[in-house]
């Protein structure tokens, strides 16, 4: 939805204006209510979408107050946009639990490479689920999602999902071992899915798997006398890291699929 004086506010310079004069400090959304002949619903998300300035500095809370001598600023090419469920992919470095990688998903750590065309609003941050978790001392691709359906599928589908690794080991391997761990190994009863499994270097291994949960790697390299000493996940179904820095996150396009 768009205010209705959306004319206004491409070819005026708001920023000329300080905030409507009262006796006392006001809601800032109600001083862009003010400035933009808007609804209140609209003000906020205004504010939400990272549309408003206040004395030159982004203000994303519409609770925020302001005085009557401090400058507001609505950007001319504000535009409302719906705000559909994000998920957001990032690299988590090793040594960080996803939880920690979690608290850290924002305006700061959002790749500057990020090609989406989904601008950042703040609701994205909230009510994200972490799907298919890394271990603690792995890196690479996490996923991070607010839309259900995405939810629905890296949880039901899991064990169909293909996810791709790598593996850096130390040690020699056991005789006919890059068979056994292709197919041959049983985990507590049970004989593990087939999996692809080929050497990258002298101490890598790649590893694509499906319905083998990346917790079990170390364990597979030990049963044919490898050491895993590093791993990180490269891709989750079609979706790849690619070039995503370390601590940072970018979001899902609508034409990227798992």
């Amino acid at each position: 939805m768009v205010c209705q004086n959306r004319l206004a506010l491409e070819n005026t310079q708001l920023d000329q204006f300080p905030a409507p004069s009262t006796d006392g400090p006001q809601r800032l959304s109600k001083a862009v209510m003010a400035l933009a002949s808007c609804s209140r619903r609209e003000a906020e998300q205004y504010i939400a979408e990272g549309w408003v300035r206040v004395d030159g500095k982004l203000v994303e809370e519409p609770q925020f107050r302001v005085g009557p001598q401090q400058r507001v600023e609505v950007d001319p090419k504000a535009r409302l946009q719906a705000a559909p469920p994000a998920t957001l992919l990032a690299h988590k470095p090793a040594g960080m639990a996803t939880a920690q990688l979690h608290g850290v998903l924002g305006a700061a750590t959002h790749w500057s490479g990020d090609t989406s065309g989904i601008r950042r609003i703040k609701s994205h941050g909230v009510g994200l689920v972490a799907l298919l978790p890394l271990p603690p001392g792995a890196s690479g691709l996490e996923v991070f999602s607010q839309d259900g359906r995405i939810v629905r599928k890296l949880h039901e589908d899991a064990r169909t999902i293909e996810q791709e690794l790598l593996a850096e080991v130390d040690g020699t391997i056991a005789p006919n071992g890059l068979a056994r761990l292709g197919r041959g190994l049983v985990f507590e009863g049970q004989a593990l899915p087939p999996a692809r499994v080929s050497w990258q270097s002298e101490a890598r291994l790649r590893f694509a798997v499906k319905g083998i949960a990346p917790d079990w790697i170390e364990w597979m390299c030990g049963q044919v006398g490898l050491q895993l000493t590093a791993l990180r996940r490269l891709r989750i179904g079609r979706v790849a890291l690619a070039g995503l820095p370390p601590g940072q996150w970018r979001y899902l396009p609508p034409g990227e699929r798992f």
